[in-house]
């Protein structure tokens, strides 16, 4: 059995806005567990994901309410798979280097903060970074991620239209 996997970051919003609720609606309704890694800006963003089964961690942007919410990371089994999900910090150069030493036997390693999306392996982990679903771009589209967990993990990023 598969389980499909809604991955965000970075969406820096103050509120549920209408563009959120189509993101939502088209690309999040469908799947089974919802994860972002972080820049939600608002704990209404967090309360309106957690209708559904939900795992978040902060982000550096994120306001003591929301940090109070949510760990700075987290390990989750999902399909038998372990995801680590953290936001990240510090400059986009050498991002994958200070987050990688932050877990230990985790097939998957989700996270934030560069707004840029990343999809490969390295020594065997998934690195994988959503892109920023609605935040500020210095170049590219806005994304999501999807992650199918079943035997093994597919993983692609969606350009929102």
């Amino acid at each position: 059995m598969s389980i499909t996997v809604g991955v965000l970051s970075d969406t820096h919003l103050r509120r549920v806005t209408k563009d959120f609720r189509y993101i939502y609606e088209k690309y999040l309704s469908g799947v089974d567990i919802i994860l972002h890694a972080g820049d939600f800006t608002s704990p209404d963003i967090v309360s309106f994901l957690g209708k559904k089964d939900f795992h978040g961690v902060h982000g550096n942007m994120d306001p003591v309410e929301v940090k109070l919410m949510l760990p700075e990371k987290e390990e989750i089994d999902i399909g038998g798979h372990r995801v680590g999900l953290v936001h990240g910090w510090g400059p986009s150069e050498g991002l994958e280097d200070r987050i990688w030493s932050e877990f230990q036997g985790v097939d998957i390693i989700v996270y934030g903060h560069s707004h840029k999306p990343a999809n490969h392996k390295r020594e065997g982990v998934l690195l994988f970074n959503p892109g920023t679903a609605t935040g500020f771009l210095s170049s590219g589209s806005h994304s999501i991620g999807i992650l199918e967990c079943g035997d093994t993990i597919e993983a692609n990023i969606v350009e929102i239209e």
